[in-house]
């Protein structure tokens, strides 16, 4: 059966104290709401339709950046969620299979979930996501009888009894499309706000005779988020999971409430993880390397065996191969390091290139902007450069060859060749206590012009 996900998005989250929309405040480095694309995209899903409202520019923009496939559409006036999936009819046009709604504030459906709703799609014609509360308190509680969902009574109109049930809603539904919007039609807002809300559908389908159910999930799942310490809460609880984890699948980690993952962070067996490292999106650190204390990654590549850090920062575009070292206070963006380079110290590598073999000095830096371009710097196999040299890109270090300590490096090196290129030395005995003398002086003279 085919699938559609349906991401509700439209809120401005006043609560949050912001300028920028809820759905894109970042929990492990990604908006939340690509926290739930990502979790719905596990169903592999025919279309993505997000219901934008309140900051909808910038929200496509997040969205698009993540699934350039994904469409989004506008809720300018925000009359409820009945109303808000109602905007995603026409993006559906033609399209057969079943719809999930989910929510871009609620970031931690898990795919299993997920699954699990639309196999129960399978046999009856609506199925709401339901989470047993420790503290049901103004959640909106799921009748039920037996497994038939009978309604969803909001606390405010819920009786004594019904108020008792600990069975609740997340608001997460799945229906066949043609069905779905079929009831959201019939949903009225005859409510204290005027509002048409998805919450009523159950109730309208089972009044056709359609069958409902319930899926339920742990409760942490349904997390939504609507201020900053509720965000704050849901990094912590995304940290604990993916440390979790990441113990479970093999990788050490000596202070594991010291280290932060990105959402997809990945790190193979063997990984060694000292403290205080933070991850943040799109690493891969293979089996058997060690990240040291006190590193940042992103965008990076981190092959077996490599050591990083510690204090080092590795930029988008940074390839490390096999037996890499990349040391304290060292800086890579945009570069690639042939299998058992070395760049220990203090340095900046910024577009290049650099050999297997090669060691990279103290104090080294690829000068790639000049302003307006970036340039490239190529330093082939085996070659040693100098601590302190400055290597003015574009520019070419050949294999094996050798760079000065303190030199500026303008023109290509060829292979096997020692460049140079700093000034002479002079020595002027005696210059450095005369000037002192003269500087000393000067200084007296004008304390005691202005006594």
């Amino acid at each position: 059966m085919a699938t559609a996900l349906i991401i509700l998005a439209a809120g401005q989250g006043t609560r949050m104290n912001s300028d920028l929309p809820k759905v894109l405040h970042p929990i492990a480095g990604a908006p939340m709401i690509v926290h739930a694309m990502a979790s719905g995209a596990a169903l592999e899903p025919e279309r993505i339709v997000v219901v934008a409202g309140h900051g909808a520019d910038a929200v496509e923009r997040a969205v698009q950046a993540h699934d350039d496939g994904a469409i989004v559409v506008r809720q300018d006036e925000q009359l409820g969620t009945a109303h808000a999936v109602a905007q995603a009819r026409a993006a559906l046009d033609g399209f057969t299979g079943d719809v999930i709604v989910l929510y871009g504030d609620t970031p931690f459906i898990q795919p299993e979930t997920l699954a699990a709703m639309a196999q129960a799609r399978a046999a009856h014609d609506i199925v709401v996501l339901g989470f047993k509360a420790a503290d049901p308190g103004r959640y909106g509680r799921l009748v039920m009888q037996g497994d038939t969902l009978d309604r969803i009574v909001e606390f405010k109109d819920a009786s004594a009894e019904e108020r008792a049930i600990t069975l609740c809603n997340s608001g997460v539904l799945a229906a066949d499309s043609a069905t779905l919007f079929d009831l959201i039609d019939a949903v009225g807002n005859d409510n204290a706000a005027g509002e048409y809300y998805l919450t009523d559908v159950p109730e309208l389908a089972r009044a056709r005779g359609l069958s409902a159910t319930a899926v339920t999930c742990d409760e942490a799942e349904t997390l939504g988020i609507n201020t900053r310490a509720e965000l704050a809460r849901a990094e912590a609880a995304f940290q604990a999971r993916a440390r979790a984890a990441a113990l479970e699948d093999g990788v050490t980690m000596q202070a594991p409430d010291t280290v932060f993952f990105a959402r997809d962070t990945y790190l193979g067996r063997d990984a060694m993880i000292e403290p205080n490292v933070v991850f943040g999106p799109g690493v891969t650190v293979e089996t058997g390397a060690t990240i040291r204390a006190f590193s940042h990654l992103e965008g990076c590549h981190v092959s077996r065996g490599a050591i990083v850090g510690p204090y080092a920062r590795l930029r988008p575009g940074a390839e490390l191969s096999e037996n890499t070292r990349v040391g304290n206070f060292v800086e890579i963006k945009n570069a690639t390091l042939g299998e058992g380079a070395k760049v220990n110290h203090l340095s900046y590598i910024g577009d290049a290139s650099v050999g297997e073999a090669t060691n990279i000095g103290a104090g080294t830096v690829t000068c790639n902007y000049d302003g307006v371009f970036k340039h490239h710097t190529t330093i082939g196999a085996r070659a040693f450069i100098g601590s302190d040299t400055m290597l003015i890109a574009p520019v070419t270090v050949g294999d094996e060859a050798m760079t000065a300590s303190g030199s500026v490096i303008t023109s290509n090196v060829p292979d096997g060749a020692l460049a140079l290129g700093r000034a002479r030395q002079e020595i002027k005995p005696g210059f450095a206590r005369r000037m002192f003398d003269r500087l000393k002086a000067a200084k007296a003279r004008k304390q005691k012009e202005a006594e």
